[in-house]
């Protein structure tokens, strides 16, 4: 059995994923990075960034939306290093066309709903099993669970109401894992990400840019990844072992109601 902890990272070959990684590398985690494909520019880019870590890169491919194709990666991970200590569910995508709500396609909710929302709930619950089993085999054990979300959780975007939906959906189900694996000793909570300078808003930075430069973000800025790097890494050191179901909001501030 692997020595070091073991941290599974989705969607991590780009973005927030990737600096996810590169933190968890640095906090002495061995790092299994999955994502559609290990072919990837992204993927090659990362296996050095976690090496140089002093960690050893598992890379893995995966449609996250197949969940049947679960039970073989996670088997793959637990052959390998005889562990699994930390989940992140990173992995997600925007519409491939953003309509109105009135105009919003079954085909793009289906997408959506299950990378986003199904695929999670269905890996958190198998690699949660294996924790379940895990705590009596390994001393020390610290399991956690991530989940990724967005502030569009609770911001409502009328021209991609699946991508929303899928949030929303993400948030209560960190919630009810939360819930049902305090008792199982597995810590829960959620990571809620805001305005992140990454590939997906690449597409609409000058719609942000404007907003930013408006006060929309009471901090001024853009999110940067390495931002929601360092808050998964400190709920890695244990700096919030006694708050389970905790929300996370990285927004910059977005978070503050104001009149």
């Amino acid at each position: 059995m692997n020595g070091k902890p073991v941290a599974v990272i989705t969607g991590a070959s780009r973005g927030i994923g990737r600096s996810v990684a590169v933190a968890l590398a640095g906090e002495g985690y061995d790092i299994a990075a999955i994502a559609r494909s290990v072919d990837s520019e992204g993927m090659e880019i990362l296996g050095p960034e976690v090496e140089k870590k002093g960690a050893q890169f598992f890379p893995i491919g995966l449609d996250v939306a197949c969940a049947k194709c679960h039970g073989e990666v996670v088997s793959d991970i637990l052959e390998r290093y005889g562990r699994i200590d930390f989940l992140v569910n990173n992995a997600g995508v925007a519409p491939l066309q953003k309509n109105d709500l009135l105009e919003m396609t079954e085909e793009s909710y289906d997408r959506v709903l299950n990378i986003n929302l199904k695929g999670p709930i269905f890996l958190a619950q198998k690699i949660a099993r294996e924790m379940i089993w895990m705590k009596d085999q390994i001393s020390p054990y610290r399991p956690v669970i991530v989940f990724i979300t967005s502030v569009s959780a609770v911001l409502s975007s009328v021209n991609r109401a699946e991508y929303c939906v899928s949030k929303a959906g993400l948030s209560m189900a960190s919630t009810i894992f939360a819930d049902r694996l305090s008792k199982e000793g597995i810590l829960v909570c959620e990571v809620r990400p805001g305005i992140i300078k990454t590939d997906m808003t690449l597409k609409v930075k000058d719609k942000y840019n404007k907003m930013i430069n408006e006060g929309f973000v009471p901090q001024s800025r853009w999110g940067l990844p390495d931002d929601i790097g360092k808050a998964v890494a400190s709920v890695a050191r244990g700096d919030w072992d006694f708050s389970t179901g905790m929300v996370f909001e990285i927004s910059g501030g977005l978070n503050i109601h104001k009149l």
